[in-house]
């Protein structure tokens, strides 16, 4: 373990001493308010025995996954405890978006994959960063930190890029009520196997990827201003939509975005959450030659490679071994070209990379420090918060894994394995036991990963 305690030292440090000399970084496209409830067994027994247990455990064995009445919300959040999985479910009911405000919250944070790299990237790593706001109410742009975070806006006809508190409009409030629960909280005979939280999803902007106008027209200009570019919040695109708008409509946007990235010379990230339909999925894996890198987890690559065809090694994905998702994740590079790919999973990180560096290394420790810097505290502030998290423990179940790498690939060494036209770099992550909050750790480690890999390799 002293190998890796040295390796995080000298990690955090090039990664602190080169992420100033990131020039812009854009991210696009999905904001909103993160309302933050961590849930009290008491409370919650009380609210589901007044509507009736038996109807709401009906829900927990046939879900949903759309909110239209109490049962189904308490339903989904049973679901969520007793598999310990991380759901989002959208409110279709404007009762229960009501109930859902009178219920209250402990927190309220930025939300959304962009809007929180933004306070992260701005406000903590003070990059410039331009954030996409599908709409941008004073509850949400008081939530932006001080640093600087852009939005676009249009003076007359000139674009201008100010922070999000000097762009404020009476908008719809975007707001996703989060309902937080730890490792083995227990509720009548349900307990939680692992610590997670259940998304009531009260947004009908970042549900259809919305994108303001100032952004769409100003695209050109924005992208002459930025260096890199993180791209989320595809996940949740439909076939068809009311207004006889389909998928295609945004994801032919989204490439006409990328085209102007890849012109100008930015690197662009693609983060992949689970996408439920199976259409949507295979255009999004489509797409993903126009970009520099891709960031996922196990669910997520498993998705893929059902798509791809392979559902025997799908299945392997599920299962956690790591050597089944190398070969997955070598899989999805030999179909796609893409150059990059990050699997983050509890415990470890990999990273593929058509090129050999050892800050894709370095930039894995960092960001495994920036999400345990994120669990121990809900929220990192400054770049301090990161360097406390050295002293956190580094996963030694993980250690295994690291031990069956080195008796299968002659050249690892120091987390690198030489694999002739490509590179892996596996780490041991930091473990957060008891993590005050789970809400965009997965965001934590991409963003951090990607910006301070280039800023490493820039240097």
């Amino acid at each position: 373990m002293r190998l890796w305690k040295n390796l995080y030292i000298n990690a955090f440090e090039n990664a602190v001493n080169a992420i100033p000399n990131v020039e812009g970084v854009l991210l696009a496209y999905n904001t909103n308010i993160d309302v933050i409830k961590y849930l009290d067994k008491d409370d919650l027994e009380k609210r589901i025995n007044q509507i009736g247990k038996e109807r709401v455990f009906e829900v927990i064995e046939t879900p949903t996954e759309r909110i239209s009445s109490l049962e189904h919300l308490f339903g989904g959040i049973l679901r969520s405890i007793k598999l310990g999985k991380a759901m989002e479910w959208f409110v279709e009911s404007e009762e229960i978006r009501r109930y859902l405000r009178e219920w209250g919250w402990d927190e309220l944070r930025i939300g959304g994959q962009a809007g929180i790299m933004a306070n992260l990237l701005g406000g903590v790593y003070r990059i410039p960063t331009i954030v996409h706001v599908p709409q941008n109410p004073k509850l949400q742009a008081d939530l932006f930190v001080d640093g600087p975070i852009y939005v676009p806006i249009f003076e007359g006809k000139e674009l201008k890029l100010v922070h999000p508190k000097e762009a404020v409009k009476e908008e719809n409030e975007l707001i996703h009520y989060i309902y937080e629960f730890p490792r083995g909280f227990q509720v009548f005979d349900i307990q939680a196997p692992r610590e997670n939280r259940f998304i009531a999803n009260a947004d009908d902007y970042n549900a259809r990827v919305y994108m303001r106008k100032e952004f769409r027209e100003g695209f050109e200009k924005i992208a002459k201003r930025v260096e890199l570019a993180i791209i989320s919040g595809l996940q949740v695109l439909k076939e068809y939509y009311s207004d006889g708008t389909t998928y295609r409509d945004v994801l032919d946007r989204v490439e006409s975005h990328l085209n102007s990235l890849n012109r100008y010379g930015v690197r662009s990230h693609f983060e992949f959450a689970y996408t439920a339909n199976r259409l949507v999925r295979e255009e999004l894996i489509g797409i993903l030659p126009k970009f520099t890198s891709v960031g996922l987890n196990e669910v997520e690559l498993a998705s893929i490679v059902e798509i791809i065809g392979d559902e025997t090694l799908a299945k392997e994905v599920l299962e956690g071994h790591v050597f089944p998702i190398i070969d997955a994740i070598n899989l999805l590079m030999d179909e796609t070209g893409i150059g990059r790919i990050h699997f983050h999973t509890y415990g470890y990180y990999l990273a593929l990379t058509k090129y050999r560096s050892e800050e894709v290394r370095d930039a894995l420790l960092f960001a495994s420090l920036a999400a345990a810097a994120k669990a121990m505290k809900g929220n990192i502030e400054r770049i301090e918060h990161i360097r406390d998290a050295l002293s956190v423990p580094t996963n030694e179940r993980a250690i295994v894994f690291e031990e069956e790498l080195e008796k299968e690939f002659t050249e690892f060494e120091n987390g690198l394995i030489d694999m002739v036209d490509r590179q892996l770099a596996f780490v041991p992550t930091k473990i957060v036991t008891s993590p005050k909050s789970t809400v965009g750790i997965g965001d934590t480690i991409s963003s951090s990963a990607f910006i301070s890999e280039f800023a490493m390799r820039k240097s």
